[in-house]
């Protein structure tokens, strides 16, 4: 089991830090963008450092809805034959132009994993983190 959960209890509130680790354990997870009222999701792959979190992409819907509203979610997870988790980040996005950023997240090395161009790098500065540990099992029986 990846965490103890204490009397039993199938889901674990993570503090911050088990999140943060959970967080720069995974390469994978969904941005959460809302425009005009309007959500969207991409399937993303990340990097983080600092207790940020940095992703690439290219010219398209998820660059210009993050740039019209650069309030985010970020949501990953894990699933194992016995145990899950999900974290979540909620924060603000970026695209990052300054070329001594741009040298410090090149050294990050996040590669794109679709082979096409995506040269912005976004940075997400996290306003608050959240996860969730669950362990497998049967739903109990009601009492009566």
């Amino acid at each position: 089991m990846m965490f103890e959960h204490a009397d039993g209890n199938p889901v674990l509130e993570l503090e911050d830090e088990q999140s943060w680790r959970l967080l720069a354990a995974t390469q994978h997870g969904r941005l959460v963008v809302s425009v005009a009222g309007e959500p969207d999701i991409f399937p993303v792959n990340y990097v983080t450092s600092n207790r940020k979190l940095y992703l690439r992409t290219a010219p398209g819907n998820k660059l210009a809805q993050l740039t019209i509203n650069a309030k985010v979610l970020f949501e990953t997870d894990g699933i194992l034959s016995q145990e899950a988790w999900s974290v979540v980040l909620r924060g603000t996005a970026r695209v990052l132009s300054n070329s001594d950023e741009l040298a410090a997240i090149e050294e990050l090395g996040l590669k794109t994993w679709v082979p096409t161009l995506k040269d912005f790098y976004v940075e997400i500065d996290p306003t608050s983190v959240s996860g969730r540990h669950f362990v497998f099992g049967e739903q109990p029986e009601r009492e009566i």
